[in-house]
């Protein structure tokens, strides 16, 4: 059953790490916030217009991380990770701020937002959470690049295909069902990278934070870290929780399944934008009547039993 209830940390969480592409350290502090605050991102290294909503709207450069920037032009990068870890572990209302403009990188992965929020705690809240459920199928193709969103069985279901040409990670599919699948291998999967990519991202002056130690690295049929990847599907687990990340941009958790091949931080944001902008495509719904519907559903699924 979905919950019921918004949620936000019990107490405040600090972190410290570089930013992947604008190589500054900096110290990011997630503090708990009031029902239908949402989550929201405080540049506490300015002085004023400091506040930028976590919201596909806002979404600016969607390129090798999701940014975003409020009306004043005030942007935070590389916020899909911790935006994914909110939506695994159900917090909705959380300020995270920040002394730089970019999320710490940390080791590439969800894993150690998840870890601090557990660590912190997470209180249920008095208001209602709602759901958008997925009413229309709505698709984008770009060339050999394709995002669809349809409707699901109030579940969120991810299904992603990687196409490379190199040898080691090559085409690689997976389908992530939220109410069935465990979400731990998605938070462990790092970022990753080519090789011989590594100098033309960084003449376009990203990834100057990056190392084997937040991101794998992959030459030719080789991966150049030594503990290798943490599982089988970590390439294509990593796409899934990026998407997660860039879903969660929606304002509330959507329940649809969707279909992607090639897909990324920018595409996924084009959807969003698509979907939203026609409001046929969608509904909102409270947990409570979801849960409600499930549990008609499931009772129908039960074997008849002869009376006696």
């Amino acid at each position: 059953m979905l919950s019921t209830n918004q949620k936000t940390i019990n107490k405040p969480i600090k972190l410290n790490g570089v930013g992947l592409h604008n190589g500054i350290n900096a110290e990011l502090i997630i503090k708990p916030a009031a029902e239908n605050f949402g989550i929201k991102f405080c540049r506490v290294d300015i002085d004023k217009n400091d506040l930028i909503t976590a919201n596909f709207k806002n979404v600016i450069e969607p390129i090798l991380c999701t940014k975003i920037a409020n009306e004043n032009g005030t942007s935070i990068s590389t916020v899909e990770h911790l935006m994914a870890a909110f939506f695994g572990e159900g917090i909705d209302n959380a300020l995270v701020e920040v002394n730089s403009s970019e999320i710490p990188i940390l080791d590439g992965s969800a894993s150690d937002f998840v870890e601090a929020i557990r660590s912190a705690g997470i209180k249920e809240q008095r208001i209602e959470r709602q759901f958008i459920q997925v009413e229309k199928k709505v698709e984008i193709q770009e060339g050999e690049k394709f995002i669809s969103i349809e409707p699901s069985n109030d579940d969120l279901i991810i299904d992603f295909e990687i196409v490379y040409k190199n040898p080691l990670i090559r085409t690689r599919r997976k389908e992530f069902k939220l109410s069935q699948d465990t979400l731990t291998e998605i938070y462990n999967s790092r970022t990753f990278c080519l090789y011989e990519d590594i100098d033309y991202i960084k003449s376009k002056g990203l990834a100057k934070g990056g190392s084997l130690e937040n991101a794998i690295v992959v030459k030719d049929n080789e991966i150049l870290n030594e503990d290798g990847l943490r599982n089988r599907h970590e390439f294509v687990n990593h796409k899934i929780l990026d998407c997660i990340g860039d879903l969660m941009l929606s304002g509330n958790r959507i329940l649809g399944h969707v279909i992607t091949s090639q897909g990324g931080h920018a595409l996924t944001n084009k959807l969003l934008i698509k979907f939203f902008s026609d409001k046929s495509n969608w509904s909102l719904k409270s947990s409570k009547s979801i849960n409600k519907k499930a549990r008609i559903e499931e009772t129908y699924k039960k074997p008849l039993t002869a009376s006696i």
